[in-house]
């Protein structure tokens, strides 16, 4: 039997909701950006401060951060001093504990005494962050306890890694499973060449960012490790084991992150040829 083209296969559809105004939704809520920022990187030691183009790479993710009309305020959480210090010049600054396993642990401590609706967990690694992806995580957190995004897998590279972690969902949005396996597993077509499983189905890659509702995160954090999220090493299937809701926001954006120092000159020569694009009036 052969396998339906992905073009046909229906896929869940982000409802479009309204717009915010000054981080505000017409719906009442109120939300926080909430950039995590360790300087003890393993494989990029004090990569939050490292120059991307002659800008600081956190303050890179600031300004995309920023761009969103969903968010209130964009606050930098870090236990580090020296980043601290920078970040002061440019945006608000929460110091948090050193010994949090989790960003997600981090950002429920500035939840703690910060304020508001929810929050949005934007990685501090992606200068090159689409303000409308907020936006799109910001909406779907609505009508669900948490929300996050995915984009189409298109790259071949992709499919197998187990650095890129696919999501499942219901046909209204709602995340069924993380993986860093390939899923859904395509029984009729498990031995047809990459291509053309690749073509069959449409392959969800996750993400990696998080809105929180309040009471959501205050009360995710005080669950211990799960066994999916021991065995996968996700923390968000922590949050589907405790039959927490997180809607998934399908969006076109791809996350260009800088993980190694080699990522730099990459993500320079995206930022140099943006800007020679030219920008209608």
């Amino acid at each position: 039997m052969g396998i339906p083209p992905a073009s046909l296969i229906k896929s869940p559809v982000t409802p479009t909701l309204p717009k915010p105004r000054d981080g505000v939704h017409s719906w009442g809520m109120k939300l926080i950006g909430v950039i995590p920022a360790r300087y003890a990187s393993t494989r990029f030691p004090g990569k939050p401060l490292h120059p991307i183009a002659g800008i600081p790479l956190v303050q890179r993710v600031v300004e995309r951060c920023r761009l969103s009309p969903s968010l209130s305020e964009v606050i930098v959480a870090t236990d580090d001093e020296r980043i601290a210090q920078v970040a002061r010049g440019f945006c608000r600054v929460e110091m948090t504990r050193a010994d949090h396993p989790s960003g997600t642990d981090r950002i429920a401590e500035v939840a703690s005494r910060v304020p508001a609706d929810g929050y949005i967990n934007i990685q501090g690694d992606e200068p090159l962050m689409d303000p409308a992806v907020i936006d799109a995580v910001a909406e779907a957190l609505r009508d669900s306890d948490m929300s996050t995004a995915s984009t189409p897998i298109r790259d071949l590279a992709e499919f197998d890694n187990p650095n890129v972690v696919k999501v499942v969902t219901t046909t209204g949005g709602r995340a069924l499973y993380f993986s860093r396996r390939t899923i859904p597993y395509l029984r009729d077509a498990a031995q047809r060449p990459l291509p053309e499983q690749l073509a069959g189905y449409p392959f969800q890659k996750h993400l990696g960012i998080y809105g929180f509702r309040r009471d959501t995160l205050l009360r995710l954090v005080g669950f211990p490790v799960s066994p999916l999220e021991a065995a996968e090493k996700l923390e968000q299937l922590r949050a589907l084991e405790n039959g927490f809701c997180i809607a998934v926001a399908r969006v076109n954006h791809d996350s260009v992150g800088v993980d190694v120092p080699a990522d730099v000159a990459r993500v320079e020569a995206l930022l140099a040829a943006a800007a020679s694009v030219p920008h209608r009036a």
